[in-house]
C-alpha cells in the first residue's frame, strides 16, 4: 500500500525594493524576515543539508549548501514553517501537511505572513521607500522564481518509474494549475496569453538543477527524514497559485498519482514524444485543444491525457482507496472537482472563473481590454498581470475579486489567520511548533528532521525527528503539557 503522502509547498516570492538607492533584493528580503519575527529568531540547522545528492545515484562535488546561503536570514515559525531568504527572494515553506486542504491553509497563511512582513518593514523604512512582494513565478524580464512542491514517496519505488509516469502528468496538469501569463520569455515562441508562468523556463526532462537548465522531474535526493525508507519528490514545475481550488487540485491530484505509482497501478505508458517542447506548446494554447504526440506515435490533447489519469484514479479509489492522500470526504470532493474541471476545460475553460488562476486572470484582462479598446500586447495588461499577484491586500487584483465574492474559497479566513501561528496537528511540525511557542529561547536551531536545544550546559542536545508522522498532537501533546522546562522534555524523550 502507498505510504501517506506528507506534502508541502515552498514559495519564493518576487520582491521589489522601491525608493532605495540600490534596490538590493537580498537586503530587502532580509528586512522582511527580520521585521516580521517578533520572538527570538531560531536559526536553521544546515548540518544535514545535501542539495547535491542525486536520485540517480551520484552526488555533485559541491554537495553542501553554498556558504552564502548559511549566512542569510533563516528562521522557523511557531506554526512549524520555515521563513527565510533564499538567494534573492523571501521564501515561505509550509510545515509538513498530511493532505491537500491542509496545504492550502498553510500556503494561504504564508501569504498573510508576507503581507504582515511588508507592513512591519514599512514602519522601519525611511519615507519614500517601500518593499513590495508578489506571489508569482515570472517577472516578465527573463527571471523565474520557484514554487516547489514536496511529497513523501516510498524509497522502494525505482526513480526511473517515477520519471516515466510523472513527466506526462507534470506536462499536462498545467491546464488546471497554471497561474496565467501575458506574453512569453526565455526564448520561447511569441504568445499573447499563456496558461503557465513557468513553462517557458524548462529545458530538460530530468536533472538536478533548479535555477538553470530546469528539468521537468528534479532529481534532488534530500528526503529530510529516514533515507532508508523515504524519498522526497521535489517538484519544481508548478506555478504560484492564489486560487485555493487550483492549489487544492494541484497538490491533491499529484498525491493521488504518486500513490498509484507506488502501488504499481498505472498500467498504461503515457510517455510523451517530446516533453519539453510539449510543455511550452500546451502553455501557449489557452483553448486547451492543441494535440501532441505520445512516444507510441498516437496523439491527444492535454485534457484527454488528464482523463486517462482521472479514470485510473477512479478505478484506484474503488479497488484500493485514497486513504494515503486524505480523509474520505476530502478525497470525494477532490475527485468531484477534478472531473468537473476537466469537463469544463473540454467545453469552455472560461467557465472556471474564480477557481483556476489562469482562467480568472484571462477573463479579468480580456474584459478590461475590451472596455478600454486595448490590444493584448498593450503594456497596461502586463502591469495588471503583475498586480494580480501583489500580496498587499489593498493593491492585489486577486484580493479585490475575493472581496467581490468572485473567488471560491475553501478555507475560512479565521482558519487561515490561526494557521499563521498554530502548527498542523497531524505531522512532526506540531512538535516543532509547540516547542518554539514555549521555549524559543532554548532552541538554538532547527530543521525539518531535528531540533537543537541549549539547556545551559554542554553539550547541546539534538532531538531527531526522522519520522514525519511522529511528533503529532496525538503523540506529544500530553508529554509537552506535562513538561515545565525544555530540560525536562529532553530528559523524558531520552528516557
Amino acid at each position: 500500500m502507498a505510504i501517506p503522502k506528507v506534502c508541502g509547498i515552498e514559495t519564493e516570492y518576487g520582491i521589489a525594493f522601491r525608493g532605495s538607492p540600490d534596490g538590493n533584493p537580498v537586503v530587502a528580503s532580509s528586512m522582511l524576515v527580520n521585521a516580521y519575527v517578533e520572538h527570538r529568531k531560531v536559526g536553521w540547522d544546515f548540518e544535514d543539508e545535501s542539495p547535491g545528492r542525486d536520485a540517480r545515484g551520484f552526488a555533485r562535488e559541491d554537495a553542501s549548501p553554498p556558504e552564502v546561503e548559511t549566512h542569510l536570514v533563516n528562521t522557523v515559525l511557531t506554526n512549524g514553517a520555515r521563513y527565510y531568504v533564499d538567494h534573492a527572494h523571501p521564501e515561505f515553506s509550509t510545515p509538513e501537511c498530511t493532505d491537500a486542504l491542509q496545504v492550502v491553509r498553510y500556503d494561504k497563511a504564508g501569504e498573510r505572513v508576507l503581507a504582515r512582513s511588508m507592513q512591519a518593514a514599512g514602519r522601519l523604512l525611511p519615507q519614500g521607500q517601500e518593499i513590495v512582494v508578489y506571489k508569482n513565478t515570472s517577472d516578465g524580464k527573463v527571471n523565474s522564481s520557484g514554487t516547489h512542491e514536496n511529497y513523501l514517496v516510498d524509497r522502494s519505488v525505482p526513480f526511473s518509474t517515477l520519471v516515466r509516469h510523472m513527466i506526462p502528468w507534470f506536462v499536462t496538469r498545467q491546464i488546471f494549475c497554471g497561474a496565467g501569463k501575458v506574453g512569453s520569455e526565455h526564448g520561447a515562441a511569441e504568445a499573447v496569453f499563456q496558461v503557465s508562468q513557468r513553462a517557458d523556463f524548462f529545458e530538460e526532462e530530468v536533472g538536478l538543477e533548479t535555477t538553470l537548465k530546469r528539468p521537468i522531474v528534479n532529481t534532488r535526493d534530500e528526503p529530510h527524514c529516514d533515507p532508508q525508507k523515504y524519498r522526497r519528490l521535489h517538484v519544481i514545475v508548478g506555478d504560484a497559485n492564489l486560487c485555493e481550488v487550483a492549489t487544492f487540485l494541484k497538490v491533491g491530484t499529484t498525491a493521488v498519482v504518486l500513490s498509484m505509482v507506488e502501488d504499481g497501478f498505472i498500467d498504461k505508458d503515457l510517455s510523451l514524444a517530446s516533453p519539453v517542447p510539449t510543455m511550452r506548446k500546451l502553455s501557449h494554447d489557452p483553448s486547451c485543444r492543441t494535440t501532441f504526440a505520445l512516444a507510441d506515435g498516437s496523439s491527444m490533447t492535454a485534457v484527454e491525457l488528464q482523463w486517462e489519469y482521472f479514470r485510473l484514479a477512479e478505478k484506484y479509489a474503488d479497488e484500493i482507496g485514497l486513504d494515503s492522500c486524505g480523509d474520505e470526504a476530502q478525497m470525494a470532493d477532490l475527485m468531484r472537482r477534478w472531473e468537473q474541471v476537466l469537463t469544463a476545460i473540454e467545453d469552455d475553460p472560461r467557465r472556471l472563473d474564480g477557481q483556476l488562476d489562469w482562467v480568472t486572470k484571462y477573463n479579468l484582462l480580456d474584459a478590461y481590454a475590451a472596455r478600454q479598446g486595448l490590444e493584448w500586447g498593450d503594456p497596461k495588461l502586463a502591469l495588471m498581470d503583475l498586480q494580480y499577484h501583489d500580496v498587499r491586500p489593498e493593491r492585489s487584483l486577486y484580493e479585490k475579486l475575493v472581496k467581490a465574492g468572485k473567488i471560491e474559497r475553501l478555507i475560512a479566513e479565521d482558519d487561515v489567520v490561526a494557521a499563521i501561528t498554530e502548527p498542523p496537528a497531524t505531522t512532526r511540525a506540531y512538535f516543532r511548533g509547540r516547542c518554539l511557542s514555549r521555549w524559543s529561547d532554548s532552541v538554538v536551531a532547527a530543521n525539518w528532521d531535528s531540533m537543537i536545544f541549549d539547556l545551559g550546559a554542554d553539550p547541546l542536545k539534538r532531538i531527531p525527528m526522522m519520522e514525519p508522522l511522529r511528533g503529532t498532537k496525538a503523540h506529544v501533546d500530553e508529554l509537552l503539557d506535562d513538561c515545565a522546562t525544555p530540560a525536562e522534555l529532553v530528559a523524558r524523550l531520552s528516557a
